[in-house]
């Protein structure tokens, strides 16, 4: 059973949230926060999987918490939800340690799919907000250092900047001539060398760090 905390200001969106989670049997909400602090003290007595947290809220916003959440806990995984899809609170969102992006009109059924893909580790990103992403990192001239990408493998780094251009562990695995089980093995030491939480780190550690630059080819 996937723990889900529902976070937002707004009464209703929590209400309308919590309709929908409740209709799948491998998910449950233990407990709901109006605001960011409100979230810190909630989350640390439901002990949730993941936490669906608002942008904007009053006292303390749904970033700044996220990355309270983060520097709390290494297991439980952010999916932010926002009404609006601007490229500053996509990329604060993901450098806070978010693991996805969702729009709240998104239709529920992709709602409870992007809960379960973060609850097992991966990242959820609508292709819009991965362009988004990428544009606002674009715009960022300086390079930022990133420990242990020196310690990488020339596979693995083949596998990150794959990885960073939004590629499957399966379109991986056919374009590296690699057995999926395998590319989930690089990915899983790539993670672990850089000190990341998941494939969203990864995105923004290749492109902040020069590794991957927008429109070159996969190979750089």
């Amino acid at each position: 059973m996937i723990r889900v905390l529902v976070v937002d200001d707004q009464a209703l969106v929590r209400t309308g949230l919590r309709m929908i989670i409740d209709t799948d049997p491998d998910l449950t909400v233990v407990g709901e926060a109006v605001d960011g602090l409100d979230a810190l003290e909630v989350a640390q007595r439901c002990l949730p999987d993941v936490v669906l947290m608002d942008v904007r809220m009053p006292r303390l916003d749904g970033i700044e918490a996220c990355r309270r959440l983060a520097n709390q806990s290494s297991e439980v995984r952010v999916l932010m939800l926002t009404t609006f899809d601007l490229d500053d609170y996509v990329y604060a969102a993901l450098r806070a340690g978010a693991s996805g992006f969702l729009l709240k009109d998104a239709p529920p059924d992709q709602l409870l799919e992007a809960i379960r893909v973060v609850a097992r580790g991966d990242s959820m990103l609508a292709p819009s907000v991965t362009r988004l992403l990428i544009d606002e990192i674009a715009r960022r001239p300086a390079t930022v250092d990133t420990p242990g990408l020196d310690d990488l493998t020339d596979r693995e780094l083949d596998v990150l900047r794959l990885v960073a251009r939004g590629r499957s562990n399966q379109e991986i695995a056919a374009e590296l001539y690699l057995g999926e089980a395998t590319v989930k093995t690089h990915v899983g030491r790539i993670l672990a060398k850089l000190g990341l939480r998941d494939r969203v780190q990864v995105v923004v550690a290749a492109y902040e760090s020069g590794l991957v630059t927008p429109g070159s080819p996969p190979s750089d």
